[in-house]
C-alpha cells in the first residue's frame, strides 16, 4: 500500500489542523493506521492510531483529548483533527499501516508495514 499525506501548514498555537492520509492498494481495510511525528533532533514518535477491526483508538498521553484519528474506509483515508496545537507539536508528520496489528501494536515503529511521506506542521507561539 502507499500513503499519501497531506495537510500540514502553519498555524498559531491554540489553533488546529487537519491531516490527511490517502492510501492506495488493494485491502485498506485490513489496515490499522496510525500517526507518527518526528521533530528536528528527535526520534520519530508516535502518536495516535485506529484498529482495522473495531476502530478502536490509540493515543500518546501528550496528545489526547486535543487529537482524534479517524478513518473512512471506502475513501482509504485516515485523518489526523488537531485541536489546541502547542509549540511542541511541531513536527513532520508520517502517517503508517499495518496489516490485521492492533492499535497498540501500531505505537511500535518495528511493527509498522508500511510508511508515507512527512507533512510539516509548525506551530507558532
Amino acid at each position: 500500500v502507499q500513503l499519501q499525506a497531506s495537510g500540514g501548514g502553519l498555524v498559531q498555537a491554540g489553533g488546529s489542523l487537519r491531516l490527511s492520509c490517502a492510501a492506495s492498494g488493494r485491502s485498506f481495510s485490513g489496515y490499522s493506521m496510525a500517526w507518527f511525528r518526528q521533530a528536528p533532533g528527535k526520534e520519530r514518535e508516535f502518536v495516535a492510531a485506529i484498529s482495522w477491526s473495531s476502530g478502536s483508538t490509540y493515543y500518546t498521553d501528550s496528545v489526547r483529548g486535543r487529537f482524534t484519528i479517524s478513518r473512512d474506509n471506502a475513501k482509504t483515508a485516515v485523518y489526523l483533527q488537531m485541536n489546541s496545537l502547542k509549540p511542541e507539536d511541531t513536527a513532520v508528520y508520517y502517517c503508517a499501516a499495518g496489516w490485521k496489528i492492533t492499535a497498540q501494536d501500531m505505537g511500535v515503529p518495528y511493527k509498522v508495514h508500511y510508511w508515507g511521506q512527512g507533512t510539516q506542521v509548525t506551530v507558532s507561539s
